[in-house]
């Protein structure tokens, strides 16, 4: 290996280090815990270094963001492969939806409710959020209905995930009714 190759390798790992802690930081304490200044601290590098990898916090989380949709597509994909059935595929695809959001807080914010400078439904959106989409509009498709098109389907259907995520995350929602929603959604919405 040459020493070029070793040192984009090297810095290929700490760009890797860099998001691991701040998305570690973020699930732990809040988006608001993550400064230049403690990621520096935690993965004992110099600010200036942290900064040659990223212009700032806006850049970190779009970091985040991109792994997390990344993330988010294998575990649909998983979900809705291993369903049999259009309705059983759409519930498989809710939970799994829902289920992400909640185990993943800090990600999903930074996915969907912070500001991480990415482009979506637009010619720049990155692969990773484009993929994430496209797992959902691949389990949709089957089940939007005659002269609907998939694709905005697959948006109202999204944004319906999204709101009961966010809403069960901030106790908006009682708890015990959370299954009962799940149905409710996928009855309503999917044409089975």
């Amino acid at each position: 290996m040459s020493v070029q190759e070793r040192k984009e390798r090297a810095r290929a790992d700490r760009e890797r280090l860099i998001v691991a802690t701040a998305r570690e930081l973020a699930e732990q304490q809040g988006w608001d815990a993550v400064t230049t200044r403690r990621l520096a601290e935690r993965i004992e590098y110099s600010q200036p270094v942290l900064y040659s990898h990223f212009r700032g916090k806006r850049e970190i989380i779009g970091a985040v963001a991109l792994e997390g949709a990344t993330e988010m597509a294998v575990a649909l994909r998983a979900a809705t492969s291993a369903a049999d059935g259009p309705r059983a595929r759409v519930t498989a695809l809710t939970r799994a939806y829902l289920d992400f959001a909640e185990h993943n807080p800090a990600v999903y914010d930074a996915m969907f409710q912070l500001d991480g400078g990415l482009a979506f439904a637009k010619e720049d959106t990155p692969e990773p959020l484009k993929d994430a989409f496209a797992a959902l509009l691949e389990c949709l498709t089957e089940v939007a209905g005659d002269g609907v098109h998939p694709g905005l389907f697959t948006e109202a259907f999204w944004a319906a995930l999204h709101g009961l995520a966010t809403l069960t995350r901030a106790g908006r929602l009682p708890p015990e009714y959370a299954e009962r929603r799940t149905e409710l959604l996928v009855d309503r919405l999917a044409v089975l």
